[in-house]
């Protein structure tokens, strides 16, 4: 899991909104491809998949105050898809942090 310090705040919503209109874009304009991954607003967090491709979720995303808690699927750690969509989400929660950048307080 890696956990990311956002320095303030975080709302669940206004970041699922954002990732929903910012990650698939994103993502096939660098990766030359037509994937759009599911994102879902689930019960224990955000979850990022793709079916067609991948078996289960590639990423959870769950909010602790001002932390964002990521579990990414350790099945798919090399995959340039999955590795594409962790660099995006990166430069989105720099976005949500609005201008204060992140941290990373954990990774493993």
């Amino acid at each position: 899991m890696k956990i990311i310090t956002l320095h303030k705040p975080v709302n669940i919503n206004e970041l699922f909104t954002h990732l929903q209109e910012r990650l698939n874009p994103i993502f096939q304009k660098q990766r030359q491809s037509d994937i759009s991954f599911n994102i879902a607003n689930a019960p224990n967090g955000i979850e990022i998949s793709y079916p067609k491709l991948y078996e289960g979720i590639l990423f959870t995303i769950t909010v602790q105050g001002d932390q964002l808690w990521i579990t990414r699927n350790e099945h798919y750690v090399d995959d340039i898809n999955s590795i594409t969509v962790e660099s995006i989400l990166n430069s989105l929660f720099d976005d949500i942090s609005g201008g204060q950048g992140t941290d990373l307080l954990q990774e493993g």
